[in-house]
């Protein structure tokens, strides 16, 4: 959540424009309802809204959740872990872009300290979350820190998944001269760490993976720049306010919320998220370049 949008002066949603935590159980479960088995808590930053761990319970508990994660920027996480793992939180995805503290300081832009995000880490480790870290990577600003991330995580013992820096948003002065691409961050690391393949895990997996030869864990590469993925994509993401968006770089999403509060009958819900994703026909990954589009902010949408 950049500081120069997001300062004190900012003024957030009313909450009575905000989903409920109801509106958003009765999301999940049309989900699970259409096939959802995953369900992930992200961005803007989750650990920010009240209640937290009391979502996460309600969440587990829908019958048909078999995973249940979150994406966090890990201020927060220390505070937090034990009682999220407690409400059946499984698993935990930091955002760490660098161990240098002044090239991490450039990277989040919020003057988050460092520290603090290590220590998050720990704790979500000592309360058996499992933890991966996504870092982006940014040619010429943080890829000097790919194998100090590498030999971290490897110590640490999480997984650690390069992200190739994306257009997401208008704001984020994407070039694609800054583009180290998954070809490249590869070589780098295996040049120092040699590696294997790993096979997908399930259809429309996002990263790339590959398992250190020496046994120390594996990492992961997300290519949305120089191998795109659209055909095989299945995640449909919800925003805050109750807008749908089937696609990362989309601008604009279908109002959701406007369905919860209008009809009574689940299956009148269900059939409604079926008809968004039955006509997605989102590609911008491989037609980057060829269209122009606005798209909606990484800090508003989430990963």
């Amino acid at each position: 959540m950049p500081v120069e949008v997001f300062g004190p002066g900012y003024q957030f949603l009313p909450r009575e424009e905000i989903l409920t935590f109801g509106e958003m159980i009765r999301t999940v479960r049309a989900g699970v309802e259409l096939g959802v088995t995953k369900v992930r808590l992200t961005g803007g930053e989750p650990l920010l809204r009240r209640g937290v761990a009391d979502l996460v319970a309600m969440i587990a508990a829908v019958p048909g959740v078999e995973d249940l994660a979150m994406t966090t920027n890990g201020i927060l996480l220390n505070h937090h872990a034990e009682g999220l793992a407690k409400a059946g939180l499984d698993r935990v995805t930091v955002s760490l872009d660098a161990l240098d503290e002044k090239v991490f300081a450039e990277m989040n832009g919020v003057g988050a300290k460092l520290e603090r995000v290590l220590l998050g880490i720990e704790s979500a480790q000592k309360f058996g979350l499992l933890v991966k870290v996504n870092m982006v990577v940014q040619k010429g600003v943080n890829d000097q820190e790919i194998l100090p991330m590498t030999r971290w995580s490897r110590e640490a013992g999480v997984t650690l998944r390069f992200i190739e820096f994306m257009d997401v948003g208008e704001t984020n002065g994407w070039d694609t001269s800054q583009v180290m691409t998954a070809r490249e961050i590869l070589d780098r690391v295996t040049e120092a760490y040699p590696a294997e393949v790993v096979p997908a895990s399930y259809p429309g997996e996002v990263a790339k993976r590959w398992r250190f030869s020496d046994g120390e864990g594996e990492f992961g590469i997300i290519s949305s720049v120089s191998q795109p993925f659209c055909g095989d994509c299945s995640r449909l993401r919800v925003s805050a306010e109750g807008k749908v968006f089937t696609c990362l770089f989309a601008g604009e999403g279908q109002d959701l919320r406007e369905c919860l509060r209008s009809v009574e009958s689940d299956e009148e819900l269900v059939e409604f998220i079926r008809g968004l994703w039955s006509k997605r026909e989102d590609r911008y990954s491989e037609e980057r370049g060829e269209v122009k589009k606005s798209k909606a902010e990484m800090s508003y949408l989430g990963g």
